[in-house]
């Protein structure tokens, strides 16, 4: 399978990534190089990883605690400090082999450390596949409020490699999944309705799919790679979604969400909010909320828990001027951006989203 290229780097499928890989760390004569890992991707991906990458370098591992808690600064500082105390200067390599935390936070470290050093992302899940680790952003958690430190800077190389989806468990995967949904619902509707039918997937099929969903966010990103147009619209679902997994997050009496889970709402959400500002049918949006009701478990909202959720609103990066930013549909693969919603709309789309 052809790679993708992308601004400067390029997304790597085919069968002798593995050697593409080991030529390009090669030739750049790396002084060190360092592989981040956390705590799953350490136990199930690094010694495949591992079996495949040769270097004449000695290699590092750094690890840190899996999951989204442990996406903060306080992490940086301690994969900062390895990185001192290990010898990297500015001609060392990281490579971030894990899901979107690890690439999310891997590629800011690099980014910042010395004022910047090259960083490699080798995705472990689907999420990060198909979102996380292309396009550039690099960045941390403020407490419980998403994405909001970090900046734009590219790796050097993605390298996609399906076989590490075998280790993930399946709310892992339908996370993911979720994202794919989206890269449909703003872009193509025949995709959309190809993936409608949530089921286990081969690995060739599945590699196919993750080509055609990186394909759509490498247009769009390389388009605009700063998110002043139409990168935008690569957030629909994520206003609302943001503000229910950050509450989860924080709220122990609350299911904690994965990223997948809680954008699934929020682009059902939106999608109720698009039929009463930017015309999308009834029809569309009973049928995007049909599918994310098959694929994904049903979240329990009390008007005490949408009135917090609502207040996270306040902290959304996508702010400007003090007015929230909305990514809506006028019809399935036809986005609009940057939509002001009247408050008074949003406990009606939790309304719909909560009927059977």
């Amino acid at each position: 399978m052809k790679p993708i290229a992308a601004k400067r780097y390029n997304i790597e499928f085919s069968e002798k990534q593995y050697l593409i890989l080991n030529n390009f760390v090669d030739n750049h004569q790396y002084s060190s190089i360092f592989i981040l890992v956390d705590t799953h991707t350490e136990k199930l991906c690094l010694q495949e990883f591992l079996s495949e990458f040769n270097s004449k370098n000695t290699v590092e591992i750094i690890s840190i605690d899996a999951g989204e808690l442990h996406k903060h600064i306080e992490t940086c500082s301690g994969v900062w400090e390895a990185l001192s105390e290990l010898g990297a200067d500015r001609k060392s390599l990281l490579i971030n082999l894990g899901g979107g935390v690890v690439t999310d936070l891997g590629g800011f470290v690099a980014s910042t450390f010395k004022r910047g050093i090259d960083f490699i992302n080798i995705p472990t899940t689907l999420l990060s596949m198909v979102d996380a680790s292309v396009g550039g952003k690099t960045g941390v958690d403020l407490g419980a409020l998403k994405n909001q430190v970090g900046v734009i800077v590219n790796p050097k190389m993605v390298l996609i490699d399906p076989r590490y989806l075998n280790t993930l468990p399946s709310e892992e995967y339908r996370s993911g999944y979720a994202e794919m949904l989206k890269h449909g619902l703003i872009q193509d509707k025949m995709y959309w309705n190809k993936l409608s039918n949530f089921k286990k997937i081969s690995t060739d099929e599945i590699k196919e799919l993750i080509h055609h969903s990186v394909s759509i966010k490498n247009q769009v990103v390389s388009e605009d790679p700063y998110e002043h147009g139409v990168r935008k619209t690569l957030n629909f679902g994520h206003t609302l979604g943001h503000a229910i997994e950050s509450f989860c997050l924080t709220h122990k009496e609350s299911t904690t969400l994965l990223h997948g889970e809680a954008i699934a709402v929020g682009m059902i959400l939106e999608a109720y909010l698009s039929t009463q500002l930017t015309n999308l049918s009834i029809e569309e949006c009973d049928n995007i909320k049909d599918v994310f009701d098959s694929i994904y478990p049903k979240v329990d909202f009390t008007e005490e828990k949408i009135d917090s959720i609502l207040q996270l609103l306040q902290y959304d990066k996508k702010n400007s001027h003090g007015k929230i930013k909305f990514v809506l549909l006028e019809a399935i693969g036809k986005p609009i951006v940057d939509v002001e919603v009247p408050s008074g709309l949003f406990k009606k789309a939790f309304q719909y989203y909560s009927e059977s």
